[in-house]
């Protein structure tokens, strides 16, 4: 399968319909789908499948945030970027990768990924939806399938995984290797180095959607040139996002001039952008007491929502420190002040379930349900609260009303292998526990839970079947990826 797209570039759409400089940058690009080089489309279900193989690669080489509140934050920022993008109907899937290399990347299906190394050099909200908002034009204009070619020999699953490494760059030498080796192997090109022709592009198309979405178009530049700068202390271990989307001088000058064309105003970072960076923050603290240390020096900086933010910062220092009395008590005074501030109130109730007070965390989370009850991230910690204090079938039920979009997280099939286990269902949990295995690029595991599965006492035929559709499902994408090694 070639999956290589063409579509006309901007500057021939130009050229054909010339019009002042600002009625082009404050028009919407629309250009025509034109197919790929083999004259065929992907189809969405392929593009679905590649997707999906592209994610669980990622998950078997990197670590992917499994922080639900972080999780609810990036998803969204993605999806108001996407409503306000030329392809608001398209699926996207945004997350978080816990690694601390400045890098974001777009990925098949819709799939895209920013570093936590990333979010935290970012100095404004604008910042961060500039990156993403240029990653969703790389995604909308095709970018990614007309950047590689791709030989018909290599399955989905090995395809998705070399992506996968290349895009990673940097961060995994290792399976770096494995994707030459599978390239050299299956005779293939296969490289993402997007021309400039694809950096204006996704410049020009992203800072729309920045401006469309109430973000600050000259956020764009101001980021791209602070990485500019700060690049000359790399050397050789230039961030991998810098390696596959070269800043220059005149993309960031033309980023620049296009961004003068919209009015200045201001535009306040959100609440959740802070907290989320906080959290990041401590959850990658290779020392916690240098984490400390950052948020004590802000405790006097900066407006009542920002001290307000240090102090968040420094209970999850303690929380992570083990230091419960600590965190309870500064999350008990942020809760008690910002009664309406659903994550103060959500990591009071966390710290009783870290420190295995499970009888007060239920009680907790129960009233945030109730108080919260579009909080997903707060649903799901509802749940592990009910497991732990002996109610799997009331977890269960639980579970089920969980939205759509937080069911295709690892943490559903998690949680419902853990739910089924207490209901002394060995046969549905294992069953669930190898949807997990999968979805995390597990899949030799995801076969030993099946087998293990079909073991139980007391299947019916309808779960036998089942059984048996997913174990030849996953054995035939293990030995499709052997084969292409």
């Amino acid at each position: 399968m070639k999956i290589k797209r063409l579509i006309v570039p901007l500057a021939l759409s130009l050229a054909l319909f010339p019009a002042s400089r600002q009625a082009v940058e404050n028009t919407r690009i629309e250009l025509p789908d034109m197919g790929d080089s083999s004259g065929s489309l992907i189809t969405p279900a392929e593009e679905k499948e590649f997707g999906e193989a592209f994610f669980r690669s990622l998950h078997s080489q990197v670590s992917i945030n499994q922080d639900a509140e972080i999780q609810q934050y990036i998803q969204s920022i993605g999806q108001k970027l996407v409503a306000s993008s030329d392809a608001p109907a398209n699926p996207f899937h945004f997350f978080v990768v816990m690694e601390n290399d400045i890098n974001a990347f777009a990925g098949p299906g819709g799939y895209i990924g920013v570093n936590s190394g990333l979010i935290l050099i970012t100095e404004a909200e604008s910042e961060l939806a500039s990156v993403m908002a240029h990653e969703i034009a790389h995604v909308t204009q095709r970018h990614l399938y007309r950047a590689y070619e791709a030989s018909s020999r290599l399955s989905i699953p090995t395809m998705a995984a070399t992506l996968a490494a290349i895009l990673l760059g940097t961060q995994s030498p290792a399976m770096g290797q494995a994707a030459l080796i599978a390239i050299q192997a299956g005779s293939v090109q296969f490289q993402i180095n997007f021309t400039r022709e694809n950096e204006a592009e996704a410049d020009r198309v992203g800072m729309q959607t920045l401006a469309s979405s109430h973000y600050d178009p000259r956020s764009m530049p101001t980021f791209f040139e602070r990485l500019q700068q700060s690049s000359r202390y790399y050397g050789q271990n230039i961030p991998e996002f810098l390696r596959t989307h070269p800043v220059t001088t005149s993309r960031i000058s033309d980023s620049r001039g296009r961004a003068e064309n919209y009015p200045y105003k201001q535009y306040p970072d959100s609440l959740a952008y802070q907290l989320a960076k906080a959290k990041i923050r401590v959850l990658t603290a290779t020392d916690i007491a240098d984490a400390v240390k950052y948020f004590q020096a802000r405790l006097t900086q900066g407006t009542t929502e920002q001290r307000a933010v240090a102090r968040y910062g420094l209970g999850l220092c303690a929380l992570k420190s083990e230091k419960f009395k600590d965190a309870e008590t500064i999350f008990q005074k942020l809760a008690t002040a910002y009664p309406d501030q659903e994550h103060y109130a959500a990591a009071l109730a966390h710290t009783a379930l870290e420190s295995r007070n499970y009888t007060t965390a239920l009680a907790r989370y129960k009233n945030l349900v109730q108080q919260f009850p579009d909080n997903e991230a707060i649903k799901l910690d509802y749940i592990t609260a009910l497991l732990k204090t002996a109610n799997p079938e009331q977890a269960r039920k639980n579970l089920l009303t969980l939205t759509s979009k937080t069911k295709q997280l690892p943490v559903y099939s998690q949680l419902l292998a853990q739910i089924y286990s207490d209901l002394h269902q060995p046969a549905e949990s294992h069953r669930y526990l190898a949807e997990y295995y999968y979805a995390t690029g597990q899949t030799k595991d995801a076969i030993l839970q099946i087998r293990l599965a079909q073991k139980s006492k007391g299947l019916n035929f309808h779960l036998s079947s089942i059984l048996g559709e997913r174990l030849s499902f996953f054995i035939d994408e293990e030995e499709q990826a052997r084969r292409n090694q």
